[in-house]
């Protein structure tokens, strides 16, 4: 299906803002915007296969602790310009994220980020690579490995069409991207397939967390999470050099995390306690 992404963009009612990028692409950033005005915000970043609307919830629950929410749609992503399921570079990437970051600074005094599912890792791309001030990271669902058995492998013939694929036709989404009780089937913005240099962005092994982050951390993980123990995503925070960190568990949540009064209750006890 071809998503005309410029007119649903011409068409969206609701608030929003859009950053130009340096190599002339357009980003797409979904609001929720409190009822009193705030020189804080918080920018959300999506999740494998998903985009900013989904996030609605989240976004209504930030606004109403008194931060402007803000949802990025990645490159490739939502209502953001790009070949559906790819990137072209980290270099890319890098650029998007940190020419983002600019453009908010330039509004807000205080901005976090929040990062769910592969959000985490474009949180942490963000934090160490922008000379902005960041001044809080809120990382969810993530871990530092996948539980076994979640996803299925793929054939021989399978992986010599992704190779030949990649490199014959790089930006040729060919992965499919699939595991039980995934979300977003009947929604056309989600995306489920990618191209194989887009998956190998998605890795935490090259990340460089060598430097002490100065922020706060908060990570939690939900109880009932399909892809990440609670010991896996203990042991990502573990690893990420900050004193200020903490962690917490989201009761009865899974990984698409449903945001209810009770899974929201330790972020809105963090943001009040540190910002406010």
């Amino acid at each position: 299906m071809v998503i005309n992404v410029k007119k649903l963009r011409e068409e969206f009612t609701e608030p929003f803002d859009l950053v130009n990028t340096s190599d002339g692409k357009t980003l797409f950033l979904r609001k929720w915007v409190p009822t009193s005005p705030s020189d804080k915000a918080i920018l959300i970043l999506h999740g494998i296969t998903a985009y900013s609307g989904p996030y609605e919830k989240l976004g209504n629950a930030i606004s109403k602790v008194g931060f402007t929410a803000i949802g990025l749609d990645l490159r490739g992503h939502g209502l953001s310009d790009g070949i559906r399921g790819d990137y072209p570079s980290k270099e890319r990437l890098i650029k998007d994220l940190v020419e983002t970051i600019f453009f908010l600074k330039k509004q807000f005094k205080t901005l976090l980020i929040l990062g769910h599912s592969l959000g985490v890792l474009t949180a942490l791309i963000a934090k160490t690579n922008s000379k902005e001030k960041i001044d809080g990271l809120i990382l969810m669902s993530a871990g530092k490995t996948v539980n076994p058995g979640v996803y299925k492998k793929s054939s021989i013939l399978q992986k010599l069409k992704i190779l030949l694929c990649s490199i014959f036709r790089p930006s040729k989404p060919v992965i499919h991207y699939y595991r039980e009780g995934i979300l977003g089937l009947d929604d056309p913005l989600f995306n489920f397939n990618y191209t194989l240099r887009f998956m190998r962005l998605v890795s935490f092994q090259d990340l460089d967390l060598s430097e002490e982050l100065q922020c706060p951390v908060l990570l939690g993980v939900g109880e009932l999470d399909e892809l990440f123990s609670i010991e896996s995503a203990q042991s990502l925070l573990d690893d990420i050099p900050c004193e200020d960190k903490k962690f917490f568990i989201m009761p009865g949540a899974k990984h698409a995390v449903e945001f209810t009064d009770e899974t929201f209750r330790d972020i809105k006890s963090w943001l009040t306690s540190k910002f406010f």
